[in-house]
């Protein structure tokens, strides 16, 4: 199947071109950007002009920043295309919940990607917490911003997120593998003085969950998740891909795929069968933590 990528930055270059060039899906047929390119394939500065040159291309990736995405995943569908949104897949619950209404009435396609479910340990940690009762767990996810997103000021702005652009990836695995579904009780978000967007983030789940999230930190990266229940440990290592109970290190039996060609393998499935997958509850979660949180003010923070 024919598919364009819009947004030619770094997550498309480092993630989305390799995938797709793996998959026997997938041809990558054209990309849509201002500035960015893929050697060999036709490319593409305007949407609407594209759309319009390339009706033999009926799937779209969409992998720009949230903010802009709603435009161009709307004339996407109206124009007959199915879409894969990377995560998040909007800048709001309402804009996302709209286009799965336009995709429904349209019998197209509508992918919300969550690429951190993919990892190699989730369906296993998920599979092993089903039956048990969780007496208590905790979010541990800190990365260096200026590390993963150098220069992308877009971040920091309104509908950028701020440290919910990773922390999200965890709360999209919390929610994937947890038996049964939690709410936000509580926040506390640590705002740079110059930015719109919280750097820090503590929050409290019903259940006994708490998470941290912080975009500070140098040196190595965390990325860990540890829930106990009545039976035992299970820790969550390196964004989802190691597994341990009660310390020792489990194989797993997940597909050893990788993330993004996982999620072109899950695209490809739902187009060929015509149904959706539209899973809002990591951002649901996000927009909790907005309304809830309470607000600290911090120096400023230049990346």
């Amino acid at each position: 199947m024919k598919i364009a990528l819009v947004g030619i930055g770094k997550i498309a270059l480092d993630q989305h071109v390799p995938a797709i060039a793996a998959s026997p899906d997938w041809e990558l047929a054209a990309t849509v950007s201002r500035k960015g390119r893929v050697d060999g394939i036709e490319s593409h500065a305007d949407f609407a002009s594209f759309l319009a040159a390339r009706p033999d291309v009926g799937v779209v990736s969409l992998t720009m920043p949230p903010a802009p995405r709603f435009a161009f995943a709307e004339a996407a569908l109206r124009a007959g295309r199915h879409v894969m949104l990377e995560k998040p897949p909007g800048a709001t619950l309402a804009e996302v919940h709209e286009l799965a209404a336009l995709a429904a009435a349209r019998g197209l396609t509508l992918f919300a990607t969550w690429h951190s479910r993919m990892a190699l340990a989730v369906a296993p940690a998920r599979a092993w917490l089903r039956g048990r009762t969780i007496t208590r767990a905790h979010v541990t996810w800190r990365e260096d911003v200026r590390r993963w997103h150098p220069g992308q000021d877009w971040v920091f702005e309104p509908g950028g997120m701020g440290v919910f652009d990773p922390g999200i990836n965890a709360l999209s695995i919390l929610t994937e593998i947890l038996p049964a579904p939690v709410h936000l009780t509580g926040a506390t978000l640590t705002y740079p003085e110059n930015c719109h967007t919280p750097i820090a983030a503590e929050l409290t789940f019903s259940g006994g969950i708490t998470a941290d999230f912080d975009w500070r930190q140098q040196g190595p990266q965390t990325w860990d998740i540890d829930i106990h229940t009545d039976a035992g440990h299970l820790a969550l290592r390196m964004g989802g891909n190691r597994l341990l109970i009660d310390g020792v290190e489990s194989a797993g039996e997940n597909s050893i795929m990788g993330e993004y060609p996982a999620l072109y393998a899950r695209m490809a499935q739902l187009v060929k069968t015509g149904t959706s997958d539209v899973d809002l509850a990591p951002l649901t979660h996000v927009a909790d933590a907005m309304t809830l949180g309470r607000r600290v003010i911090v120096p400023p923070f230049h990346l």
